[in-house]
């Protein structure tokens, strides 16, 4: 049996319940000892009335019968006086099987003395018998004798049976009486001896002899009998024996003792019947008296028992009630003094401490006296445990204290690096700006293109360390931002930009306010999918409008995740967990988990039907506007025209190779397509700007924004050294071409240069970054997003 892992409660009942029922089993076996005795005094009225008495009854009237049986077997003749005696013998034995029967003494009587009394009983039942026997003559005097006298001895074992009192005296003067019936019956015996020789005039052989033992047996039993009689009643039976009846038979008994060679009684009949009548008598009266005066003793006797048993037994009942009580109230308080440290254990453990740790993160002061009060439970054992949980309690309350404390201080160093690094990549991005605007040679400015790309992900790194410090990143938008600009500054941000497209977002807008967090939180993820999806497969993102916001999936053909993976993912994208160091591989998803949960945005991973994962971002109602017209900034002189329906036209045609601009006088000749040969060393590039006053359709074909063009003088031609005279502009041109450079300066500078993706009749994407002189640059593609705040 392991008791180790028992509860407190059942380990102290087991120690409780043990020791009481242990001792309420002795109490109960000592009540049954001395109760068991004062029973026997309490039964010795019961066996006397329903067995001493008929017994008693039966004895006198077999020895009666015995004798007027010896003198008929003497005789001749039938004697009336006999068949008398008979019926007063069968009448006392009726009454004797009446008793015996009887549930009072069978209730009374051990197992012993109803064997004897069984007996007894078997005994009387040859009585019939034996009268047959004595009326046909043919059993002589001394079979007779035998057989009442074996009928008388089994009376006197069951008398014997009946000494069984607890109380020695008491025992000792049953047995005493019993031996003086015995010696009564020894008396009885000699006179049914004597009778028969009487009236046959002399003593058969051998009665002579048996005469003077009986005579013998009787005087010693007599003298051992009254040796164990009380004081009183040896007094009394002297007295007794001093009478003229004992005096004359005690004389005729010494006168047959002495040898008669005659064969003839040395008595006389008449005397000594009227002597041995009249002792019988007083003696059978002695008897009866002393064994009433026993009986009267021990009732009381029984009482004093059954009072002593009764107090000891309360008083036993009431130590056990008293150390049940005891142990139970014992127990009870050490159960809920170790129930009381327990408690305390798991409320540091699941509330406490975790509270403390919760109100230290949000910046609250928190008292370690005041969350660790010390434990009161006594001065002992119990009370040293829970003064040493106290010290743990402060300690651990103190160490959660300087945890915090030093988790704030990282987060501040992180967040002094972030805003370190942000400003310099501020400052990066503004020298980029100046740089773009005044590089002419369009090589340089595809190579400032991708620096400029490079910084924008360094930025998105840079405010990764501010949201693990714990803050808000500083970027942020007035106004509504279009669905799929989010989109499109989302995919600017990741390194391999060339494999996303984008196959239909739906109009929507996103309010300025949670703008740079979408972004981040949508650069996260595709960057995610493109980095572990292989590198020839292609990366979709989607948007619609659902029930309660707007859907945004972004689905790559990598290897997937398991079930297990998904759902750890799922279940930190939903907490949004403390960070934890350990997961530093897992950066990207606790990004996202803090962008998502600072604006109510559910993000969910799935098995996409392609083998890979789609991660699927709900953008909450409350966020989601209508669409915002498209066009360059209000700010921005120039602007373009914000057709309703050109955004989706821009959509539809995001992902295909850039067309060049056709010329806007008749001597410009359109451009050749981009060549990716390099160039020889005589060839000369030149951009050309846009005309934003140019007409609605090329207005719709460069979304408001100025085409970079690279092309290349005829290999035949030498470079002029002559520098053409200008052709002249007037000042609204001139306007309208400044203001188009400067849109698309900030625009460029706002996000990565993006290539073409493949449109809807499955065109090739261009290559993700210009790789030499001759590979051509994209601005048109650059997401068209308002300026920041």
């Amino acid at each position: 049996m392991r008791t180790r892992d028992w509860p407190i409660r059942s380990k102290l009942t087991a120690l409780v319940v043990a020791p009481v029922t242990a001792l309420l089993a002795l109490w109960i076996f000592a009540t049954t000892l001395t109760f068991g005795p004062a029973l026997n005094l309490l039964s010795a009225r019961t066996l006397l009335y329903d067995l001493g008495r008929p017994g008693e009854t039966v004895v006198t009237e077999l020895q009666r019968e015995r004798r007027l049986s010896m003198v008929q077997l003497a005789g001749t003749t039938e004697l009336p006086a006999l068949v008398e005696q008979r019926e007063r013998t069968d009448r006392a034995v009726a009454e004797l099987r009446r008793r015996v029967d009887g549930e009072a003494l069978r209730d009374a009587a051990d197992d012993l003395l109803e064997a004897r009394v069984d007996q007894l009983v078997t005994a009387l039942a040859a009585l019939p018998a034996g009268r047959d026997f004595i009326d046909d003559r043919k059993m002589d005097r001394a079979g007779a004798l035998g057989l009442y006298s074996g009928m008388v001895a089994s009376a006197f074992q069951a008398f014997a049976g009946m000494a069984t009192l607890s109380d020695p005296d008491l025992n000792r003067q049953a047995l005493a009486l019993t031996a003086l019936g015995r010696s009564r019956e020894l008396l009885g015996q000699s006179d049914a001896l004597l009778a028969g020789a009487l009236a046959a005039g002399r003593f058969a052989e051998g009665e002579h002899i048996q005469l003077v033992q009986a005579i013998g047996n009787q005087r010693w039993l007599t003298d051992s009998a009254v040796a164990d009689l009380p004081e009183t009643s040896r007094v009394a039976y002297q007295r007794l024996t001093e009478g003229e009846a004992f005096t004359r038979l005690r004389t005729m008994q010494d006168a047959l003792v002495a040898p008669n060679r005659s064969g003839r009684p040395s008595v006389d009949a008449t005397a000594w019947q009227a002597s041995h009548d009249a002792v019988q008598q007083q003696l059978r009266d002695f008897e009866l008296a002393e064994a009433d005066g026993l009986t009267d003793r021990s009732v009381p006797m029984a009482v004093r028992i059954l009072v002593r048993l009764g107090a000891a037994g309360v008083l036993g009942l009431v130590a056990v009630v008293v150390s049940v009580l005891v142990a139970l109230r014992v127990g009870r308080t050490l159960v809920q003094r170790l129930s009381g440290v327990r408690t305390a254990a798991i409320e540091l453990a699941e509330h406490r401490l975790p509270d403390v740790v919760t109100r230290l993160r949000r910046g609250e002061q928190v008292d370690v006296a005041r969350e660790a009060p010390p434990l009161e439970y006594g001065n002992d054992e119990i009370g040293e445990v829970g003064r040493a949980f106290t010290e743990v309690q402060r300690t651990a309350v103190q160490a959660a204290v300087d945890e915090v404390t030093l988790r704030r201080g990282l987060n501040e160093v992180f967040l002094n690096i972030a805003r370190r690094s942000q400003s310099l990549v501020h400052r990066q991005l503004h020298l980029l700006d100046r740089m773009e605007r005044r590089a002419e040679d369009p090589d340089e400015l595809a190579e400032l293109f991708q620096v400029d790309h490079l910084a924008t992900r360094l930025r998105r790194h840079a405010e990764d360390l501010v949201i693990l410090a714990g803050s808000a990143p500083g970027r942020g938008w007035r106004n509504p931002v279009a669905m799929v600009d989010l989109v499109r500054g989302a995919i600017s941000e990741v390194e391999a930009y060339d494999r996303v497209d984008i196959p239909a977002v739906q109009p929507a807008g996103v309010l300025g306010r949670a703008v740079g967090d979408i972004i981040h939180l949508l650069a996260e993820l595709v960057e995610n999918a493109t980095a572990f999806s292989p590198p020839d497969t292609r990366v979709a993102v989607a948007g619609e409008q659902v029930a309660n916001g707007y859907a945004l999936e972004i689905t790559d053909q990598g290897l997937g995740m398991s079930a297990a993976a998904l759902e750890t993912a799922n279940t930190r994208l939903a907490s949004s967990p403390e960070f934890d160091p350990a997961q530093s591989a897992r950066l990207g998803l606790f990004v996202v988990a803090r962008l998502a949960a600072r604006h109510g945005v559910r993000v969910r991973l799935r098995s996409s039907g392609e083998g890979g994962v789609t991660a699927v971002v709900l953008v909450p109602t409350d966020l989601v506007t209508t669409e915002p017209p498209a066009g360059p900034d209000p700010a921005t002189l120039g602007a373009v025209s914000a057709d309703p329906g050109r955004r989706l036209a821009r959509t539809a045609r995001r992902g295909a190779v850039p067309r060049t601009r056709r010329p806007t006088t008749p001597s410009a000749a359109a451009p050749p397509a981009p060549s990716t040969e390099a160039p020889t060393s005589d060839t000369s590039p030149v951009v050309e700007l846009a005309d934003a006053a140019s007409s609605d359709e090329t207005a719709d074909e460069l979304d408001g924004l100025p085409r970079r063009v690279r092309r290349q003088t005829p290999a035949a031609q030498p470079r002029s050294t002559v520098t053409d005279t200008p052709t002249p502009r007037s000042p609204e041109e001139v306007r309208r071409v400044m203001a188009a450079l400067q849109a698309g300066t900030a625009r460029g500078r706002a996000t990565v240069i993006m290539p073409a993706a493949p449109a809807a009749t499955g065109a090739p994407a261009a290559p993700a970054a210009p790789t030499g002189p001759a590979a051509p640059t994209n601005p048109a593609t650059t997401p068209e997003i308002p300026d920041r705040d």
